[in-house]
Parts: C-alpha cells; structure tokens; sequence
C-alpha cells in the first residue's frame, strides 16, 4: 500500500486545487490515500475536496473537530493508517518541489530513517512579507536553526515535519493534541528519546508564505514561545543558545519603559535602556546586512521584523512559564 498523505486545512480555498492535484500526481502517491483533515472551513475548501473526491478514489475528507494540525494528523492515522508504512504531512499554503512524496520515501528508504525532514524556505509577496522572509532566512530571525538557513543533508534533531514512519510515530503516541504551536518539535524529542533518527534531506525544501501584517506575526510567535516553553518543561530539556539570546528580549524592554518613567527622578535609569538599545541596533544592522545579501530592498527592513519576533517569542515563554509557576497543577493548555 502507498503512504497516507494528510494535509491539516482550515481555510484553504485557495491553494487546495493546484496542492491536490500535485499530490495525486506525484509518482510516490499511486497507491496512496490523501486525507483532507478540515477544522470547520467556511470558504468552500470542504465543497472542492468533496468535488474531487467523487471522481478520486484516492482523496478523503475528515472532520478535525479540534482544529488543531496535530490533531487532524493523529484523526487520519487513526481511521487510514492500517496496512500503510508511511505518513506524509503536508501543509495546505506552502510550496512543494516536484516529485516531493516518491524523494521523501527514497530518501527514508536508503537512509533507514524513522523521520525525514525538509529545509523550510520563506517566501514573501508583498514588502512586510519580503522582510519577514529575509529574517526568517537569516540568522538574525532564526538564530541559525539548520533547516531554516540551509545546510547539507543529515542527521538532525529536528525539521520541518515530512515523513515519519507510522509505527514509529504510533509508538511514541502521535503529536499531543494539548499544543498549538511546537508539536512537531515536541513530538521530535520522543522520537529521539525512543531511538527513532531523524534525518534532513536537503533538497527538498519547502516554500513558506510568512504572516502579512506585524500584528499577526507578533501573536504567530508569540504562541511559538508559548509552545516551545510547553515543552521544555514538559521533557526538562534545556534551551540553545539561539533561544536563550531572545528570551531576555521581553525583560529587557519592560526595563526600558520601567527607566523611561524613572528618569526625571534618577539619571542613573538611563542605564536602564541600554540592553534594549543594543538590541535594536545589532537586529538593524544585521538586518540591513542581511537585505543585501538578499538583493532585496523590502528586505532591509528585515531587522524590524526579527525585532517583532524576537519580542513576541520572549513574552510567549514567559508568560507560559510564570502561568506555569503561579498554577502548576493546572490543566495543559494549548
């Protein structure tokens, strides 16, 4: 039997058509079954996997009451996956190379892989989108995390979630329908404590389209912190160096306006704004630095950006973690 491809949706209208057809036409899919896994659309993108549907035996609709991705992906395992080796994860608003399931498969094949990851390029549109590609690109949005700034094929300890083998995702129990954000790299940490590998193939690299506007990219990493504080104190594991350089991003500002208010009482506050002054400087030129390399004009102003989500990544961790500590028996929440 061929992989079962889920694709979480909620809203898609507008890529699903071209990213089925893809999917269905892909030498890895012949003998798959692609499952739509759908939070409760409202723009018709339950109507055009059902329309398909009708003509293709190989494509199914499934209702994702939780709306969470990781939830819709743990459903179509449950009711699709017996009989199948693989499972493919696909989101509905990215790009994808060509031939993407059938090289995923290969790849897991002639490595032995329990999980194959794929590189996450960003791609923007229009100018704060071009920004926030660049930072994300760049070390200064993402601290240098190999599958958002490129490397070569290999070992590692977590990527863009492509393909995992279904016993071993089974094994370690799926992704936690409790997390919003950061399942996938939760998810990675009991894959890697169970002794399943993870290995990143690097030509095959997805295209991501960034949030549009500054106040959804503040709430999109605000939540990732939030996530990634879930789980470092759901496993105990301790932070690398590019999370901790953010996470005193959010206390270093709350400083800042704590000085602006104490200066006419003290001149010693001023001291107060230099963390954050040096802050903004080192994410201005490296973003400028960055928009060059780039070749891209929109992309100098790629340091606001990274500025936005650094700030927004710190307040989410922290705000989780002091939740954590005011109530620690409370129950999970997304």
């Amino acid at each position: 039997m061929g992989p079962l491809i889920v694709v979480p949706c909620l809203n898609e209208a507008r890529h699903l058509p071209d990213l089925l057809r893809r999917l269905l036409a892909d030498p890895g899919a012949d003998e798959a079954l692609v499952v739509v896994a759908d939070g409760g659309s409202t723009d018709g993108s339950q109507d055009i996997v059902t329309a398909l549907g009708a003509t293709e035996p190989r494509l199914r609709l499934l209702d994702n009451p939780l709306k969470l991705q990781g939830a819709g992906v743990n459903a179509a395992v449950r009711a699709f996956a017996a009989g199948r080796t693989w499972l493919v994860r696909v989101d509905a608003h990215a790009d994808y190379p060509t031939d993407y399931v059938a090289r995923l498969i290969g790849a897991a094949e002639a490595t032995g892989a329990a999980s194959v990851v794929v590189p996450l390029t960003t791609r923007g549109e229009g100018c704060f989108q071009i920004a926030v590609a660049v930072a994300q690109n760049s070390r200064i949005g993402t601290g240098g995390a190999v599958h958002r700034v490129g490397g070569d094929s290999g070992w590692i300890d977590h990527g863009h979630h492509a393909l995992m083998r279904i016993a071993d995702f089974v094994a370690v129990g799926g992704y936690d329908e409790t997390f919003s954000h950061n399942e996938d790299a939760e998810l990675d940490l009991r894959l890697a404590r169970a002794g399943a590998r993870i290995w990143m193939q690097a030509d095959l690299a997805v295209g991501y389209h960034p949030r549009a506007t500054p106040g959804a990219l503040f709430r999109q990493y605000f939540n990732y912190g939030r996530g990634r504080a879930r789980t470092v104190h759901r496993h105990r594991t301790p932070l690398k160096a590019r999370q901790l350089a953010p996470l005193v991003v959010a206390p270093a500002v709350g400083l800042s306006l704590l000085s602006l208010v104490l200066i006419p009482l003290s001149g010693w506050a001023v001291a107060g704004l230099v963390p954050t002054a040096v802050w903004i400087g080192v994410c201005l030129v490296a973003g400028l630095a960055a928009g060059a390399r780039a070749r891209l004009r929109c992309g100098l102003m790629s340091g606001l950006a990274a500025m936005i989500m650094h700030l927004a990544w710190s307040a989410g961790f922290l705000s989780r973690t002091v939740a954590r500590a005011i109530k620690p028996d409370a129950a999970p929440r997304p």
